[in-house]
C-alpha cells in the first residue's frame, strides 16, 4: 500500500506596499494575513517595506556588484514565497514609490507566482493603484489575479480593532480570493518545478 505524501505548505507573503508617517496600511496587511492564517495549507510571512529601506538607486552591474543589505533581506523573503498578496493605498491614482521601487529591485524573485492585491482610498477604494500594478508585475511574468479585495472610505471600514466592521461579508470575500490565491500557487509552483517556462528572446 502506498501512501501520498501530504504537499509542502504554500508560502504567502502579504507586502504591506505603504511607508508614509502614520500610515493605515499595516491595518488591512494584519487583517489579511490573519485570514490567510486560517487558510489550510498556508504559511504566512508578513513583510513591511519600511523594515527593508531599499535605496532609491538601483544598482548596476549585478551580481558582480553587491546588493545593500536591506535588498539582500528582502530579496531573500521574496524568494521563498510562491504567492503575493500586495496591500496598497491610492496616491494620485497610482501606488506608492516605496513600492514601485522595492518591486524593480527584483525579477526572478516574481516570476511564475500569483499576485493577489488589496487596495484602500476614498469612493474607488483604491483601484486605480491595483490597475497600475497589474501591468507591472506582467513584465515580471507573475499572474496577477483578476479578483482583487478593495476598501472604499477606508476609515469607515475597520473598527478600532483593526477588524473590517461588515466583518462577515468581508471575511467570506477573503477566502474566496484566498482560494484563487492558493490555486494559482500551487498550479505555478508544480509547473516550475516539471517544466521549464518558454521565455521568448527580444527581438
Amino acid at each position: 500500500m502506498t501512501t501520498t505524501a501530504p504537499a509542502r505548505p504554500l508560502q504567502v507573503a502579504v507586502i504591506v506596499g505603504s511607508t508614509r508617517t502614520d500610515r493605515f496600511c499595516p491595518t488591512p496587511a494584519r487583517w489579511i494575513a490573519d485570514q490567510a492564517r486560517k487558510h489550510d495549507g498556508l504559511e504566512v510571512d508578513l513583510i513591511d517595506l519600511a523594515d527593508h529601506p531599499c535605496p532609491t538607486v538601483l544598482g548596476g552591474n549585478y551580481p558582480e556588484e553587491p546588493r545593500p543589505e536591506p535588498v539582500v533581506e528582502l530579496g531573500a523573503r521574496l524568494g521563498r514565497a510562491d504567492a503575493f498578496v500586495v496591500v496598497t493605498p491610492v496616491y494620485n491614482r497610482s501606488y506608492p514609490a516605496a513600492l514601485k521601487n522595492a518591486i524593480d529591485w527584483f525579477y526572478a524573485e516574481w516570476q511564475l507566482k500569483p499576485v493577489g492585491m488589496i487596495s484602500y482610498g476614498g469612493i474607488t477604494g483604491g483601484l486605480q493603484a491595483i490597475d497600475a500594478l497589474r501591468g507591472v508585475f506582467t513584465e515580471f511574468h507573475a499572474v496577477p489575479l483578476r479578483d482583487s479585495i478593495t476598501f472604499a472610505y477606508f476609515w469607515n471600514s475597520f473598527d478600532h480593532d483593526g477588524r473590517p466592521v461588515d466583518a462577515e461579508r468581508v471575511d467570506r470575500i477573503a477566502t474566496g480570493f484566498l482560494n484563487q490565491l492558493a490555486w494559482w500557487a500551487r498550479t505555478l509552483r508544480d509547473a516550475r518545478a516539471e517544466r521549464p517556462y518558454p521565455f521568448v528572446e527580444s527581438a
